[in-house]
C-alpha cells in the first residue's frame, strides 16, 4: 500500500529522482526493492515515497548532505546507478531540495 512519508520537523532534504524507464523489467523490479531496503539502512535516511505512471518519480529524505553524500557513493547503489544508465532509463534527473516547511493533513 502506498504511503507519505512520516518526516521530521524541517529543516531536512529531500532527493527528487525523476525518470522515463526503457522497456522490458531488466531486474529493475528486484533492484528498485532492494535499493529502497538498503537506503532505509542508512545513517540519516528519513523515508520514501514513489509513483510511475509513465514518469516516474521518487522522493527520498534524508537528515542532511553528507548523508545524501555516502548514499550516493555506496558500492551497492553505484551498481545501481551503472544499470540504471546501461538498462533501465532512457533519462533521468535528480534534484536535491533543502526542506523549509511542510504541512499536512490525515495522518501523514
Amino acid at each position: 500500500m502506498p504511503r507519505i512519508a512520516n518526516t521530521p520537523e524541517p529543516p531536512y532534504y529531500a532527493v527528487i529522482f525523476t525518470s522515463l524507464r526503457t522497456e522490458g523489467d531488466h531486474g529493475y523490479d528486484e533492484m528498485s526493492r532492494r535499493m529502497v531496503a538498503l537506503a532505509s539502512e542508512q545513517p540519516g535516511f528519513l523515508g520514501i515515497e514513489s509513483a510511475r505512471e509513465g514518469v516516474g518519480i521518487t522522493v527520498s529524505y534524508w537528515t542532511d548532505l553528507e548523508s545524501i553524500k555516502n548514499w550516493k557513493a555506496h558500492a551497492e547503489h553505484k551498481i545501481a546507478q551503472q544499470l540504471g544508465h546501461e538498462k533501465w532509463y532512457s533519462s533521468f534527473k535528480t534534484r536535491i531540495a533543502k526542506v523549509e516547511r511542510d504541512y499536512g493533513f490525515g495522518g501523514c
